[in-house]
C-alpha cells in the first residue's frame, strides 16, 4: 500500500485523545512510507493527521471541494492540495489516488465515505481493503449494526469481510496488507445474489 485514503472528522472533539490519535495515525503512516489522502482542510482531526504525517516527512495529499477551499479551512502546507467541484469528485479522487481506505473517529461525513467506499468495494469499483480504527471502542455500536445486516442478510457473505476493523493502527495496516479481494457483484450471477 503505498497510499491510503483517511476518512476522519473535521471537528475538534474536547477529548484531546481523539486529536491525538490522528495525529499519532499521520505518523504511523508515514512511519511506514504510506502517503496519505485527506480531505484537504487544516481544522480538527483532518488537520491532525495530514500535521502528523507530515512532521514525520510523510507524502500528503488534500482533496478539498471549492466551497470549502474558499471558506479558509483548506490546509496549504500539504504535498499536494487538489480543489475539486464536489463532494462526488472528492471521493472519486480519493479512490483513484489511493490503495485502500482507513477511517478514524468522526461524524456524519466520515460515516458517508465509510459506506460509500464498502458500497463502491461490494459493486466492483475497486477492490482495496477498508480499514475502521476503532480507537477508545468509538465505532464499537456500528460493528455491532454491521453484525446485525449481515445476519439479517442485508450483506452477502462473500462481501462481510470487506470491513476491517482493528483497535490498534499496526494491527489494522496488518491485515489490510494482507487483504484478499471479494468477488463483487458486478462479477455474481443472479444465482449468488
Amino acid at each position: 500500500m503505498k497510499r491510503l485514503a483517511v476518512y476522519c472528522g473535521s471537528a475538534t472533539p474536547s477529548d484531546p485523545r481523539y486529536i491525538a490519535l490522528a495525529r499519532d495515525v499521520g505518523e504511523g503512516l508515514a512511519r511506514r512510507g504510506i502517503g496519505v489522502v485527506y480531505g484537504g482542510g487544516r481544522l480538527g482531526l483532518m488537520g491532525a493527521v495530514a500535521s502528523g504525517a507530515l512532521d514525520a516527512g510523510g507524502e500528503v495529499i488534500g482533496i478539498i471541494p471549492e466551497a470549502l477551499a474558499s471558506s479558509e479551512v483548506a490546509n496549504h502546507d500539504c504535498t499536494e492540495l487538489h480543489t475539486v467541484s464536489g463532494m462526488h469528485e472528492r471521493k472519486q479522487r480519493f479512490t483513484d489516488l489511493s490503495d485502500g481506505f482507513v477511517t478514524i473517529p468522526g461524524g456524519v461525513g466520515t460515516m458517508d465515505e465509510l459506506w460509500e467506499a464498502i458500497s463502491w468495494a461490494q459493486l466492483g469499483y475497486h477492490d482495496n481493503p477498508v480499514g475502521l480504527l476503532n480507537a477508545f471502542g468509538f465505532f464499537d455500536h456500528l460493528l455491532a449494526f454491521n453484525r446485525h445486516m449481515a445476519e439479517v442478510g442485508f450483506i452477502r457473505p462473500a462481501h462481510q469481510g470487506i470491513m476491517i476493523a482493528e483497535g490498534t493502527l499496526d494491527a489494522l495496516l496488518d491485515r489490510m496488507d494482507s487483504y484478499v479481494p471479494h468477488t463483487p457483484i458486478f462479477q455474481m450471477t443472479a444465482a449468488d445474489l
